[in-house]
């Protein structure tokens, strides 16, 4: 899964990480929708809020930068980026989140009805896993 972040003309001195949709797509539950959520580093987020000052998101204190198609968040819920890399899968440009703090994030949302149906794949997956019927 290819990413494009030379759009956002900036180098990140710790590679994003990749929730929501794309990270549902990467585990093969359901197409990704057009935008790509990413939490990152807060050093990276700090200069990314200065290059892009007028396309700030405040969801009740989480930060996201929405620019390009791209939703970059300082945290998830107060859960920040050192807190929901853990396990993460590396990739080249980028980290996957693990498919427990995707479960996780997913479960935090559960009240919209998008996200509930992503947490029951999740849970799927995890328990198809478990029990080896993969």
């Amino acid at each position: 899964m290819e990413i494009d972040f030379k759009i956002l003309d900036f180098n990140f001195s710790h590679k994003p990480l990749l929730i929501g949709g794309k990270a549902m797509e990467y585990y093969g539950l359901r197409k990704a929708g057009l935008d790509i959520d990413l939490v990152i580093h807060n050093d990276d987020h700090k200069i990314l809020k200065e290059i892009y000052p007028n396309n700030i998101k405040d969801l009740y204190g989480d930060i996201g930068i929405c620019e390009y198609g791209f939703e970059i968040w300082n945290q998830i819920c107060t859960f920040d980026y050192e807190y929901l890399k853990l396990n993460a899968i590396e990739g080249e440009k980028y980290k996957i989140i693990s498919l427990e703090k995707l479960l996780f994030l997913k479960a935090l949302a559960m009240e919209i009805p998008k996200c509930h149906k992503d947490l029951e794949m999740v849970v799927k997956l995890i328990l198809n896993k478990a029990y080896k019927k993969i």
